[in-house]
């Protein structure tokens, strides 16, 4: 009896096992069975629901993008921005990780359950010298001199946010499986944080990425983009320093190096590749004419096509720095601080999202919009004077023999998972971009509108992917048999590369004192343009400078 007691006991134990290894099996399977079962009707009735949900919050929605605009960070100095934003990520239920990669302003937020995981992210810094008043078609700086959203940097994570949280309460309420993972972008501007979130495997289980980005209409893209790879690198040159006039001969000048090394490869360009892009900014000049300088630097971005280019590039960079040194009896030092791959983007993932870009169509502009569009579009003497974009623009094929142009680090992430980036209508066309001039719209109406907009196509997006695993099957393997299938990432930074948090620290502990007294107060105001004064559209008056006589201050 006793051996027969025994026995039972442990066969309940191993059935009770049996059902706890089919329940793990079979969990992730049933999850998504249940989302697949959901109609296209009943999708349908998703979507429509998504978008009133999003309109319902259009109010929220402007309150981020105009807290984030009246903030401008710099670059790894992003507190303000980043604090706001995932204060209002914890409240909605999100599980934050800051201060991801030894980079204090980047956070990762998750929300959700099981597979698949779908990365949503955008960027949060601004622009030197950008401080602009929105809706004043001329140029108005808040504080003359301060950094500002002369991109529009403060308009992405509001859009993502008001995607996700209207995409959750519907996840909750039809029990559909998936994990939110929403990042932001640092330091964009220095090429800074995504190529460090990829080598510290924040992205190894996602298995897709949306990525949103200002623009001025609604648009999307596949393969091969017009992104440049880069790499930014500073050269640093120690020499001796001596009396400038009394005894010359006993110094050896760190700024004779940096400028032979500029000379040397302003001389090279001549013989470089028609798509090379670098460019070059003396950040340490020495410090007073009497004295030779002992330390002296210089800051490049070398840009190209491909990973082999751009490596070439910067190896003949150190090359004629080590020139520079023989010629001036000096030595160097290089620090590599920032890097992207040139853009490549998920086929798949971008015909569904243009599906959904063609469901949501532009937004209606007012008067008041395309007057400021077309004041501003004169003022800055663009080729484009038509105002703002009323047609949606048609889905962006791959790029052949491209001449390379700007570098964004959401390529890194675009090698290592499928993803695409949505660019949305909150600026003005035909803009200089990187400019106190793109930075007019962006706590407008036109901003608001247009990250409404965004918003609307993201959450339909997200929606299908949750829905619909084929798409997510379709990007893997596009992304395995086509786009790597020749093209392995190698990434530029290594494992002991550090991020430069240090960078625009000066700039933003000078300007942040005068800035604070502008931040906006949502409780008292009803949006930034009521809190500064100002009337939308303000128009150029007789008396206001044209934009000639201020073009020094850019």
């Amino acid at each position: 009896m006793k051996k027969l007691s025994t026995y039972s006991f442990r066969s309940g134990k191993l059935t009770r096992i049996c059902l706890l290894f089919c329940l793990i099996v079979m969990l992730p399977i049933i999850l998504k069975a249940q989302s697949a079962t959901i109609s296209p009707d009943k999708l349908a009735d998703l979507k429509k629901e998504l978008i009133t949900e999003i309109n319902k919050e259009q109010k929220s929605t402007q309150q981020m993008v105009d807290m984030v605009f009246s903030f401008g960070e710099l670059g790894f100095q992003e507190y303000e921005t980043s604090k706001y934003l995932t204060d209002i990520l914890k409240k909605n239920g999100f599980t934050v990780q800051q201060g991801i990669s030894g980079i204090p302003t980047a956070w990762v937020a998750t929300w959700g359950s099981g597979k698949p995981v779908i990365a949503i992210g955008s960027d949060l810094d601004c622009i030197p010298k950008a401080s602009q008043k929105p809706g004043v078609a001329y140029h108005d700086p808040i504080i003359e001199g301060a950094p500002g959203h002369g991109e529009g940097h403060n308009s992405g994570q509001p859009l993502n946010i008001t995607a996700i949280l209207a995409l959750k309460k519907i996840m909750m309420r039809e029990k559909i499986s998936g994990t939110l993972m929403l990042w932001p972008g640092v330091a964009e501007e220095l090429l800074g944080s995504k190529a460090y979130y990829i080598r510290d495997g924040y992205f190894k289980d996602v298995d897709a990425c949306i990525f949103t980005h200002v623009g001025s209409n609604l648009d999307v893209g596949y393969g091969e983009s017009n992104s440049s790879g880069m790499v930014s690198v500073r050269y640093n040159f120690s020499g001796q320093a001596a009396h400038a006039a009394g005894a010359p001969w006993r110094g050896r000048s760190a700024l004779d190096a940096v400028e032979l090394m500029d000379i040397g490869w302003n001389y090279h360009r001549e013989h470089m590749e028609p798509a090379q892009r670098s460019h070059y900014v003396i950040t340490d000049g020495g410090d007073q004419p009497n004295v030779v300088p002992s330390k002296a630097a210089v800051w490049y971005y070398f840009r190209e096509m491909s990973y082999p280019k751009i490596k070439e590039m910067w190896e003949f960079g150190d090359k004629i720095a080590q020139g520079a040194t023989l010629m001036t009896n000096t030595t160097y030092t290089s620090e590599l601080l920032g890097s992207a791959w040139p853009g490549y983007f998920n086929k798949p993932i971008a015909e569904a999202m243009y599906e959904n870009i063609k469901a949501v169509g532009l937004p209606e502009w007012s008067e008041a919009d395309q007057t400021l569009a077309h004041a501003v579009q004169k003022e800055m003497k663009s080729t484009k004077v038509n105002g703002l974009d009323t047609k949606v623009d048609s889905i962006r094929t791959p790029v052949k023999n491209s001449m390379g142009g700007g570098s964004d680090d959401i390529a890194d992430i675009s090698w290592n998972v499928p993803t695409v980036v949505l660019n949305y209508p909150s600026n003005i066309p035909g803009l200089p971009g990187h400019h106190w001039a793109n930075a007019i719209s962006m706590a407008t109406p036109i901003a608001h509108k247009g990250v409404t907009a965004g918003a609307k196509v993201e959450a339909l997006t997200l929606l299908d992917l949750l829905v619909k695993p084929e798409i997510i099957k379709n990007a893997w393997s596009y992304f395995t048999d086509v786009q790597t299938k020749e093209i392995k990432y190698i990434p530029f930074v290594t494992k002991t590369t550090k991020p430069p948090i240090y960078l625009n620290k000066s700039k933003m502990d000078e300007f942040r004192p005068a800035m604070k007294k502008y931040y906006y107060n949502p409780t008292k105001y009803s949006s930034y343009l009521e809190q500064l004064g100002i009337k939308y559209p303000t128009l150029r008056t007789a008396d206001t400078k044209t934009v000639d006589d201020i073009a020094g201050n850019d």
